[in-house]
């Protein structure tokens, strides 16, 4: 799931709009701070305490007139890749005079528990849910406003996609810490176990469908010829060995499942950041129209899927000469992707435990080969692999929305996850904006003069929306102080 749409609005961000760079170069500081292991059963761990680690910038802070604090919630991967993809923080900090603050996840990136090896074994394994994470966040606030003198400073949550849906959860489960929250492409109704979980490759699908005529016809042709490659046997596996560049030849079907799987990930990949602009992990604007041209215009269809499939993973790891699909693509209790690494561990044991995902595809509603991952299998694989599965018991929280304010969710149209989001207004103070022709939360990346008019306004709108939030904080602390 692994990561982040003219009116009135337009001017709330147009003063402090940066270049056209979309990943920006503003630095931060690094800093950590002595988390509980657990925050909810002192009898097991005491107060033992792991480093958390987090990412600072105040030079925009205006400490005197108690600015705001923007806090970014973390999510499944190193803190720093997410200040990278999160400029609309630093494109509104000037103007509210706000200081900046990641949070990184327990279980990601350096916050680990337990150290680099036995944080990702049972037991210890247990202590990463959302609801640890979500105090983590709430004590390391509490903590930097304690060092900083900022104790009336409001706090604002930004957060996309997983972590747009702990944005989301940190104002429902500490609203006195969190003032408001934009919650971008966060598929929170996923948690709920009667939700129907099964839009998420057919939105993949679409994406191509509408791309460019003839895209998906040709890619549903390149499977089944790969199908019938595989009933050639050590011959037919050698050919898609070299058609897709492998490093380590094919050997069965295990191997080929496997390739199948590496396949459907760069295309998904490309959906959700089918951005209009170049960024540092796709190599083009608009990949997805990129990666259809590559589809229509090879020799054969198979070709043409391999050509369409290094694209993503070229820019994802460099240059490469052959993929080595075992080190690229990890099969998980994701279908959607768990991503590579210690991070994949941890992202897999939470697809196994507190967050409900999508099933697999089925070549029926999507362009993709039948690779199912149905509630059985998946309670089947997570039992063998970490001793537990998927509990909606107790992870359907928070969908009664009436029961919340401020918070702004935001979806793009074209972001394969946005029918799991919130697309209809809940309040005045609980809004859904929707970004015409915006990808994975779009809205939450810098400016770029390539954007759509639609992530510009919904921006602006967003920005109105903080300003209540901060102005209605300030004037409640000042009316308690006197």
């Amino acid at each position: 799931m692994s990561y982040l749409v003219f009116s009135v609005f337009v001017c709330l961000l147009c003063a402090h709009l940066p270049t056209t760079k979309s990943e920006h170069s503003v630095p931060y500081k690094v800093g950590y701070i002595d988390q509980y292991v657990d925050h909810f059963n002192f009898a097991r761990f005491g107060n033992q305490t792991f480093k958390e680690r987090y990412l600072i910038q105040d030079k925009w802070w205006d400490k005197k007139n108690n600015g705001p604090i923007f806090f970014y919630t973390g999510n499944e991967g190193p803190i720093e890749a997410f200040w990278k993809a999160s400029g609309l923080m630093f494109d509104l900090a000037p103007r509210f005079g706000a200081l900046i603050l990641f949070g990184e996840h327990r279980y990601y990136g350096k916050s680990l528990p337990f150290g680099p090896s036995k944080s990702f074994q049972r037991p210890y394994i247990g202590l990463l849910t959302m609801r640890q994470a979500l105090a983590d966040f709430a004590y390391l606030i509490n903590s930097i406003k304690k060092q900083h003198g900022a104790e009336k400073s409001p706090v604002i949550a930004f957060g996309g996609s997983y972590g747009g849906m702990l944005a989301a959860y940190f104002r429902m489960k500490h609203p006195s810490v969190c003032d408001g929250s934009i919650a971008a492409s966060a598929p929170i109704y996923l948690l709920n176990p009667k939700f129907d979980h099964s839009f998420f490759f057919t939105d993949v699908t679409k994406d191509f469908s509408e791309s460019v005529s003839g895209c998906v016809p040709r890619i549903k042709r390149a499977f089944t010829k790969m199908d019938q490659l595989m009933t050639e046997g050590k011959k037919g596996l050698a050919m898609l060995t070299k058609y897709f560049q492998l490093c380590q030849p094919l050997t069965g079907k295990a191997a080929y499942t496997h390739l199948l799987g590496w396949i459907r990930n760069a295309f998904t990949n490309t959906a959700m950041f089918d951005y209009p602009y170049a960024t540092n992990f796709l190599p083009v604007g608009n990949p997805v129209k990129f990666s259809c041209d590559h589809v229509l215009s090879a020799a054969d269809d198979i070709s043409g899927l391999a050509a369409a499939s290094g694209i993503y993973y070229n820019a994802t790891f460099g240059p490469l000469k052959c993929f080595d699909i075992s080190k690229e693509y990890v099969s998980c209790a994701d279908p959607t992707g768990c991503g590579i690494g210690p991070n994949a561990w941890a992202w897999d044991y939470q697809a196994c435990t507190d967050i409900l995902l999508p099933p697999g595809s089925n070549n029926v509603t999507d362009m993709f080969p039948i690779l199912p991952f149905n509630d059985t299998l998946r309670n089947e694989y997570c039992m063998k692999t970490w001793g537990t599965k998927p509990n909606p018991d107790w992870a359907y929280w928070g969908q009664d929305l009436r029961t919340t304010s401020n918070i702004v969710f935001s979806n793009g149209d074209l972001d394969p996850w946005h029918r799991g989001g919130v697309l209809k207004d809940v309040s005045k103070s609980v809004r859904a904006f929707m970004v015409i022709g915006g990808a994975h939360h779009l809205d939450l990346r810098g400016h770029n003069s390539k954007d759509p008019v639609s992530v510009i306004k919904v921006r602006g709108q967003e920005a109105k929306m903080i300003e209540e939030w901060v102005m209605k904080a300030k004037k409640s602390r000042q009316s308690i102080s006197t």
